[in-house]
């Protein structure tokens, strides 16, 4: 299995390929879908990001403002308030990777300057094309990820990933972003309103490939893995691993979670199997 470098901020990187990379989520909000109000505090924070790293994750993603639909907005302030504290704890201990998930550049930039590695923009630099300026000054890894909010989606789901991250990537080159420094992420839940939907991007993930860049998936206890399951958002750890699976043989390196000790098992069999590459299956 091909082997890519990820560069990052603060001369750090990944290589992404041979393994499955869990990415930790580390929601430091009062109102988080599934763990709002659990982390708000830096001293819970840092040790749920000690907890996940000693389950196995990589990366903790860490996000001061929701991203559920209906969630209220919150102030570049409060949510650098929120998330700027633990980014500096994760830091001066110098253990884990260290991603901020934020679509602005302000806090992008403050959070790199904190020890950020890593800017996750959910809006795919198209509601604030200066966080990709701060990827370019930085070094820092840039996640794009797409989303339907907000626009009329093209009916097909792999056309409208094609469109909008293509845009985003020519934002992304315009400001000077290597190519080198880039993930993709398609979005899962993101403005895909039904489990249809979000089971036809799966089925057809691999066909993502054609854009040439890493990808992460985000399915971690999403609305689609409750219809198909049933459970509440707490209980859809399994149901989340059973994805994580199917994505890393369609060609997933990343995968942002919340919990991680099951998509580690999970991944580890995906990526045993995808190391034997035995003729003929």
């Amino acid at each position: 299995m091909t082997t890519r470098r990820w560069q990052l901020a603060h001369g750090r990187h990944l290589d992404l390929g041979g393994k499955s990379v869990i990415v930790g989520i580390l929601n430091v909000t009062p109102d988080s879908f599934s763990d709002g109000g659990l982390f708000v505090a830096p001293e819970q924070a840092v040790a749920q990001a000690h907890r996940m790293m000693e389950e196995g994750a990589s990366v903790i993603d860490v996000g001061g403002e929701s991203t559920r639909p209906g969630a209220s907005a919150v102030t570049a302030d409060e949510e650098q308030a929120r998330v700027l504290p633990v980014i500096e704890a994760l830091a001066r201990l110098g253990e884990a990777l260290i991603s901020v998930d934020t679509y602005r550049e302000d806090t992008a930039r403050l959070a790199v300057a904190a020890g950020a590695h890593i800017v996750n923009d959910v809006w795919g630099l198209q509601r604030e094309a200066g966080i990709a300026r701060v990827a370019a000054e930085t070094g820092a890894g840039l996640v794009i990820m797409h989303t339907g909010r907000d626009r009329q989606k093209l009916p097909d789901v792999i056309e409208d990933q094609f469109f909008f991250l293509r845009k985003s990537l020519e934002i992304a080159r315009r400001s000077g972003v290597a190519d080198d420094h880039i993930v993709l992420d398609p979005g899962f839940g993101f403005a895909k309103e039904t489990a249809e939907e979000n089971l036809d991007l799966m089925a057809r993930f691999s066909e993502l490939d054609a854009l040439g860049f890493p990808l992460m998936a985000g399915t971690s206890r999403k609305r689609f893995i409750g219809t198909v399951t049933g459970r509440d958002a707490s209980a859809r750890g399994a149901g989340t691993a059973a994805t994580s699976v199917i994505l890393r043989l369609k060609g997933a390196q990343l995968f942002r979670v919340h919990d991680v000790a099951i998509n580690m098992d999970a991944l580890a069999i995906a990526d045993a199997m995808l190391a034997r590459d035995v003729p003929g299956s």
